[in-house]
């Protein structure tokens, strides 16, 4: 029985880490139900103690775009990517579901600051986080008999997620190792798009990008004018690149939610045709308009 449609905020709680790790448990086991979450459940809470600034060497995640809700939203969703894979007949073994999971929880690790790091934000690194965030894997699993021999797997697939990454020029180790990496290189677009907050968020984005130094966008109005271009970039990244995965999500909420509809594509064409009519009819006064979370009001007060 197919449910009427909901909406992808409804589903998951992205601010209830519980609720998250209940259901990346769910999903998980639907993939492979003996799973065991003995390798990933220590990073998890590692990743929960580095981002509250508790973990040994580091400062708590000072970035209000790249925080851990958004490391939670992508790993949902390249989970749902991979279950619907699995439903397509695809199927990962306990090592690789490990790899994935592990490498959706780390993907943005490289935005955070180290103890002795006191000037300016992680915002500081966008530009270098991805090779940031490899490191911070390679340190974290040097001399570890399981995962020490999958380092070059980790690195092939945190590659994925960069934006100018040529994919099809990456020497993976395996099919199903090229297929995660896409999964995660998609789910950090899909993920991040399809937040009900983007549209606020993206204020944030901006003033992380005037920290790195990125040209391009003369202010956080310009940068979302030139989202609605950045989502036809991403749509044909998603073809060129990314081998269509994103067309596995409709599978997952098929089965795991009784929904026949991609929910992230739904989510995306509503945060943008939002982002249309305020473009179109309130260009002086948009900030009024950006209603959700308070973060409008907390762009106001920095």
């Amino acid at each position: 029985m197919v449910s009427e449609t909901r909406q992808l905020a409804q589903l998951v709680d992205l601010s209830d880490h519980r609720q998250v790790l209940e259901e990346i448990q769910i999903i998980t086991r639907l993939i492979l139900p003996s799973f065991d979450f003995k390798f990933v459940m220590p990073v998890f809470e590692d990743l929960e103690t580095l981002f509250r600034g508790e973990y040994p060497g580091y400062r708590a995640c000072n970035t209000e775009y790249h925080d851990i809700s958004h490391t939670h939203e992508v790993l949902l969703c390249m989970l749902c990517l991979m279950h619907g894979a699995f439903i397509s007949g695809i199927r990962f073994s306990e090592k690789e579901i490990n790899i994935a999971l592990i490498s959706g929880l780390m993907h943005d690790t490289g935005y955070l600051q180290e103890s002795s790091d006191e000037t300016g934000t992680g915002a500081k690194y966008t530009q270098i986080h991805i090779q940031r965030s490899i490191d911070f894997i390679h340190k974290y699993y040097a001399g570890n008999a399981i995962f020490e021999d999958s380092l070059p797997d980790f690195t092939d697939i945190l590659n994925c997620t960069g934006l100018m990454t040529k994919i099809t020029e990456i020497k993976f180790s395996s099919s199903n190792i090229a297929l995660l990496g896409k999964m995660l290189g998609t789910a950090d677009l899909l993920g991040q798009m399809s937040d009900r907050l983007y549209l606020e968020k993206l204020l944030f984005l901006y003033i992380e990008f005037q920290e790195a130094g990125i040209k391009g966008y003369t202010s956080e109005f310009n940068l979302l004018e030139k989202t609605l271009g950045f989502y036809e970039m991403t749509k044909k990244r998603f073809v060129d690149e990314l081998g269509s995965v994103n067309n596995y999500a409709i599978l997952h909420f098929r089965k795991r939610w009784h929904i026949n509809s991609d929910l992230y594509m739904d989510a995306i064409n509503s945060n943008l045709e939002y982002l249309k009519k305020l473009l179109l009819d309130h260009r002086t006064d948009y900030l009024s308009f950006l209603r959700r979370g308070e973060l409008a009001r907390k762009f106001r007060e920095l």
